[in-house]
Order: structure tokens, then C-alpha cells, then sequence
């Protein structure tokens, strides 16, 4: 199926063609199933690409992409341009979130982190911006979190990712504006996928035998996972409702900076935007042990009230 904004753009020479990263499930698979079905001609790679057979049957155009590999990412790119003469529209969706307290994190865990989170967002920006200032068109929207905003404990690594990704894609939005490219942040909060989804999306580190972070550690997973079950889990949505916003903000002709997906996203940014620093901390202690040795939890329960 062709639309007609895609039969005009091809009359008049634009490539408005989608190219989607990390689509084997989750919110980069309801992605590309969303454009394709309204008609945009849509790419969906992941690493395994195998994983997308069923959304070649959608009628998606399927490649292999590892946003950990300078070589796929560039074949990847040039086939499309070959196919289509430019990227159109990129979507930067592939990534995962880590686990850990930041001292016993190990830091080829951290690097893999930055590397796929926020190194692969920016080459692949970078591999296709020249096709689209040359065509004076193109959308880039880029997959944040409502983590971008806000630190969770036992998440810094994640989050530091996030954070970064914000940061390149507010100076990306400013220094693309005048050559015709659009660049929108979409920060999603709860998405509810398939419980596999769910859980392999969060990697826990095994901490070193006795480390002073197992109870607090263990306490977030479970707050993690619970968060989808209890009271916040009912603010949380499917990954279709992403979808549609990643497909409107590339059909706009002047879509938002940002879109916050999800009412959870809206209301945690809204407190940490009016707490301080300690009413934010005094929230987190409030659902999170605090880390301690047994020797200095001993001591504390020994101290007069």
C-alpha cells in the first residue's frame, strides 16, 4: 500500500523512506508495523534478522543492523539510499537498560551500555543526515525515556544514557533546522510487552559474593518487574501507543521537540520538575532501601531516638 504524501514526495523527489533500528520486539516492532501500514515504505532491521520475518509478511522491508558494528550499520544505510536515494526518516529505537550500583558495575558492562544507547543513536544520525540535507528533507526521532529526565537508584548507567541522549538531541534539533531536518525526542514511561520482553529488557549484574548492594539490588528488580503490576502499572500502555506518536511526529510538518508518551512519563517529570533534590531523594528512600553493611545497619539501630 502507497499513500499519497508518499507518491507526492516521490513526484517531487523526496525519499521519505523509514529506517527503523531494534525492531524485534517491543516498541521498534509495533513501529515498523504501524508505518507499514500506513503505507510509509518502512525498514525494520534488527541484529538477528530473522527475528522479523513476520514483519515481512506486513509488508516491511527487513535488514540486518547492529548499532555495535560500523560495518552493518553503513550497509544498512547505503542499501537503503541505493533503493530509495535517502533515509527519510530515522528512527533510533535500538537499545536495553542496565542494571547495578555504579561502583560494581563493570565497566565493558557500562561501555556495551553507552555504546548501543547512545554511540550507535549518533553514527547512525550521522550516516544518514547527508542524504537528507541534500534532499532537504528528513525526520530523525530519537527513542529517549522518561528516564532522560529522572534517576531511578540502582539505574544511573541506563539513565546516563538517556540523559546523553536528550543532551545530542537537543544540539542535533538546532543545528539541523536550517537544511530541512526535523529531530524529536519521544520519551515513553511504562510499556507493557510480553513478559519475556519485560524481563531480558533490564540486565541485572551478578554482584560479587557479599556485596553491600544485594538487598538493595534485589529490592529494585522486584520494584522494577512490580511496577508493571501495581499501582503505576496502571498508567502504563502498549507499544502501539508509541508507535503512533514516533509515526506522527515523522508526518508533521512541525512536530514537537518532545512528546512524553504515557501519563506515568507526564506525572514523574511533572514531581521531579517541582521537588528539590532532597524531596526527590526522600521519594526514592521511600521505595528503595537504602545500601548499608550489616556493621553500619547495626549501628544505626543502636542509636537513640
Amino acid at each position: 500500500m502507497t499513500s499519497a504524501h508518499d507518491r507526492a514526495s516521490r513526484d517531487a523527489g523526496i525519499s521519505k523512506a523509514v529506517l527503523i533500528t531494534g525492531c524485534s520486539t517491543g516498541i521498534g516492532r509495533a513501529t515498523a508495523e504501524h508505518f507499514a501500514k500506513k503505507g510509509w515504505t518502512t525498514y525494520a532491521t534488527a541484529r538477528r534478522p530473522e527475528t522479523l520475518a513476520n514483519l515481512e509478511a506486513q509488508g516491511c522491508r527487513t535488514l540486518a543492523l547492529d548499532v555495535n558494528d560500523e560495518t552493518s550499520m553503513v550497509a544498512a544505510v547505503r542499501q537503503v539510499e541505493a533503493e530509495q536515494g535517502a533515509v527519510g526518516v530515522l528512527v533510533n529505537n535500538a537499545g536495553y537498560s542496565q542494571m547495578g550500583p555504579i561502583e560494581e558495575v563493570g565497566l565493558d558492562e557500562v561501555r556495551r551500555q553507552f555504546e548501543t544507547n547512545v554511540f550507535g543513536l549518533v553514527r547512525m544520525s550521522q550516516l544518514v543526515l547527508p542524504g537528507m540535507r541534500e534532499q532537504g528533507w528528513g525526520r530523525v526521532i530519537n527513542i529517549s525515556s522518561m528516564g532522560g529526565k529522572v534517576v531511578f537508584p540502582g539505574m544511573g548507567f541506563y539513565h546516563g544514557t538517556k540523559f546523553a541522549v536528550e543532551a545530542v538531541s537537543d544540539a542535533m534539533r538546532f543545528e539541523t533546522r536550517g537544511f530541512g531536518v526535523k529531530v524529536v525526542l519521544v520519551e515513553p514511561g511504562l510499556i507493557r510487552t510480553a513478559f519475556a520482553d519485560t524481563a531480558t529488557g533490564h540486565t541485572v549484574p551478578e554482584l560479587p559474593e557479599g556485596s553491600p548492594y544485594a538487598d538493595f539490588m534485589r529490592a529494585v528488580e522486584q520494584q522494577t518487574v512490580g511496577g508493571y503490576r501495581g499501582a503505576m502499572g496502571t498508567f502504563a500502555t502498549g507499544p502501539e501507543t508509541v508507535a503512533k506518536v514516533i509515526e506522527r511526529a515523522a508526518r508533521l510538518d512541525r512536530p514537537r521537540a518532545r512528546y512524553a508518551v504515557t501519563a506515568a512519563a507526564r506525572l514523574i517529570h511533572g514531581a521531579k520538575t517541582v521537588l528539590p533534590d532532597a524531596g526527590w531523594d526522600l521519594s526514592m528512600r521511600s521505595q528503595f532501601p537504602t545500601p548499608r553493611t550489616a556493621e553500619s545497619r547495626s549501628r544505626k539501630a543502636s542509636m537513640p531516638a
